[in-house]
């Protein structure tokens, strides 16, 4: 199965940083199979800002360390331009990789025959089994929901970097799909506990 292809939206770059057209979509059912049911999953984290916001934001910390030390070096103090070239390395280094963890994605690809979980981060499928034994597993209290898929001993944490109300909706979707794949229908539970 080569779902894990090029993504049906691509990225978009800005000074440098890069970012998906649909910022604001954490759950998105990027294409459903045509022959038979079938779905594929992208969750992505929300972001909180734009490309040019995260660009901006960089930009007017330094312009601020700078003027502050340009004014440190009005008043003597030689090594404060020194001091706010490092920190406004810093700032960038450190917003870049911030803006690079809004990159991960998890992708759940789900038909008749498999059910597969992938991270940006792994090349190989964190979790892979037949839809008929995989069980949704919902633990934890309000608002610490861990969605888990789990089959033949084995389980996996899919959506951690969601909100609990988007856990709570990946729940659901993924329900339905997997009663839909596994041919069980809603009224078999694949839930446990």
């Amino acid at each position: 199965m080569n779902w894990l292809a090029a993504p049906v939206r691509g990225p978009l770059k800005f000074g440098g940083f890069r970012c998906w057209s649909q910022v604001n979509r954490v759950i998105e059912l990027v294409a459903a199979v045509s022959s038979g049911p079938g779905a594929r999953l992208v969750l992505r984290p929300r972001r909180a800002l734009s490309a040019g916001q995260f660009a901006g934001l960089a930009v007017g910390l330094s312009l601020a360390t700078f003027g502050v030390a340009g004014y440190a070096l009005s008043q003597g103090n030689v090594f404060a331009p020194v001091f706010a070239l490092l920190d406004a390395a810093f700032i960038v280094v450190v917003l870049r990789w911030v803006w690079r963890q809004g990159d991960r994605f998890e992708e759940i690809a789900l038909d008749e025959r498999s059910l597969e979980v992938r991270r940006s981060a792994q090349p190989e499928p964190a979790f892979r089994a037949h839809p008929f034994w995989v069980r949704l597993q919902v633990e934890g209290g309000e608002g610490a929901e861990r969605v888990l898929l789990g089959s033949h001993g084995r389980q996996v944490e899919v959506g951690s970097f969601l909100s609990h109300e988007e856990r709570r909706d990946l729940a659901t979707r993924l329900k339905g799909l997997l009663a839909s794949a596994s041919g069980r229908g809603q009224i078999e539970d694949h839930t446990l506990g």
